[in-house]
């Protein structure tokens, strides 16, 4: 077991330092990238030297785990203090290593990560005290570094992925904690491949065989269909080249979800997805007039979110056609966007809305109970609206008029009586759809009743209709 340690040690020290360098060589001087790389050498002989003598439950030396979240975060492109971070993740929590120590070694920016990423302690707190105070900790530090939530997913996902040496009743535990959590925070940063991966490992450990009847059902399909999709590959990319558009396309089969193990029935399908990536956004459109001339495209499904996001997160082209006998789901997007739908806010140029983001996590942790988890799942997909004014606002799925309201103020939220959506008079409770032009009118004293508390999806509605009631009750007594 040491000898083995020790390799899979080197390995990922060596990997990560090359990706470090293959990633920041060059846009750094060439004496910035020798101290990142002196950096990261001290951090891994503190890690290593405070992590000394301790195992993990499955007999591994416990120092693998955060080489190996530091791995991840070089992969994923974060730069050299985040992976500092994440080498040094549980020195103080699990070492004598205090957290100034880490600021005076490391520099600030890595002691607000490490703090961000290690578990609240107070000895007066029950465990479900603790773990809402980890919660308000974290997000209160992502509130300042939105990158300490990024480390906390790979942080999550190594865990998930060497899980088994835990009891049952602990894996589930854990395993519902990343889906009301963390696979929601992920989607929130536009990170659609983390939150897939997070989730599918999740429900691999609370439902393994309906997991294992979906991978047999997948590998099957892919053993059956390799032939033929390797000639409709070739010629889309025949016809792409003919036409002077470079492509890159890619096999995308569905993770494991509750969704998709229903869907498993339909077959090929609702598990495939052909994904084509081109250059520019007009080669874009040209790729799908190309493919639609190639085969007949099914009437109705075809939806355009290349320059509006989906309320999914994603950004391309979506079309299904007949090749064949083959039905078959197709995404077209650019490179550029492709990162941004895999990667979301770690992505070179994605516009991550800050201040949305922000007001997001203050309202979570605004709410009744320590930590919103029913206010961070609604808000974890997110539809498109319009003001009178043609102004667009984003709001959660399954938002209502009243949603909207508050959005645009709270005063005007607290006097809503009525709302026109695309120009009809509709209820304040009324659901919205992605691309609603909605108006709200107002009434001159406020008409709050405890049901709006039903009516409303967004944290922040429902604290300003929290906080309205609680005065009137007071103001009553």
């Amino acid at each position: 077991m040491p000898g083995k340690d020790n390799r899979q040690e080197q390995r990922l020290i060596s990997e990560m330092m090359e990706l470090l360098v293959t990633h920041y060589g060059g846009s750094l001087s060439d004496e910035a990238l020798d101290q990142g790389i002196l950096a990261i050498q001290r951090a891994i002989e503190l890690g290593r030297r405070s992590h000394s003598g301790q195992f993990r439950k499955s007999g591994e030396a416990y120092f693998i785990h955060p080489l190996r979240v530091a791995h991840l975060a070089a992969r994923h492109w974060m730069d050299f203090s985040s992976v500092l971070a994440a080498i040094l993740h549980d020195v103080v929590e699990d070492t004598p290593v205090t957290l100034g120590e880490i600021e005076a070694d490391y520099g600030p920016e890595v002691a607000l990560l490490v703090n961000g990423l290690t578990k609240a302690s107070d000895e007066k707190l029950s465990r479900e005290a603790l773990k809402a105070e980890t919660y308000r900790k974290q997000l209160l530090a992502a509130i300042e570094d939105v990158r300490v939530l990024c480390l906390k997913f790979w942080d999550r996902t190594d865990n998930l992925e060497t899980i088994s040496a835990l009891n049952p009743a602990k894996q589930s535990l854990i395993a519902e904690e990343t889906r009301t959590v963390y696979v929601p925070l992920a989607r929130h940063l536009g990170m659609g491949d983390v939150a897939n991966v997070l989730d599918a490992l999740s429900l691999e450990i609370l439902y393994p065989r309906r997991s294992q009847r979906y991978q047999e059902t997948i590998r099957a399909l892919q053993s059956q269909v390799e032939i033929p999709l390797r000639k409709i590959r070739s010629e889309i990319n025949n016809v792409c080249e003919h036409h002077k558009i470079g492509v890159l396309l890619r096999d995308r089969w569905r993770p494991f979800s509750v969704a998709a193990a229903k869907a498993m029935s339909r077959g090929f399908p609702t598990l495939y997805t052909l994904e084509i990536q081109v250059d520019r956004t007009m080669d874009a459109y040209l790729a799908l007039g190309l493919l639609h001339n190639l085969y007949s495209p099914i009437p109705g499904k075809l939806r355009d979110h290349l320059n509006v996001t989906s309320q999914f997160g994603y950004q391309a082209l979506k079309t299904t056609v007949q090749a064949g006998i083959y039905r078959m789901r197709v995404e077209i997007t650019t490179r550029k966007l492709a990162r941004f739908n895999e990667a979301g806010v770690l992505a070179p140029g994605f516009e991550f809305r800050r201040a949305n983001f922000q007001e997001l996590m203050r309202s979570l942790l605004d709410g009744e109970s320590a930590f919103d988890t029913e206010g961070l799942r609604l808000a974890s997909a997110s539809i498109q609206v319009y003001t009178p004014r043609g102004d667009v606002r984003t709001l959660p799925e399954g938002s209502s008029a009243l949603d909207f309201a508050f959005d645009i103020h709270e005063d005007l939220g607290l006097h809503a009586c009525r709302a026109r959506i695309n120009g009809q008079t509709r209820l304040l409770k009324s659901r919205l759809m992605d691309g609603d032009q909605v108006e709200v009118e107002q009434c001159k004293i406020p008409e709050v009743l405890p049901k709006w508390l039903e009516w409303t999806a967004t944290p922040r509605a429902r604290n300003s209709i929290r906080r309205y009631l609680r005065s009137r009750v007071k103001e009553a007594s």
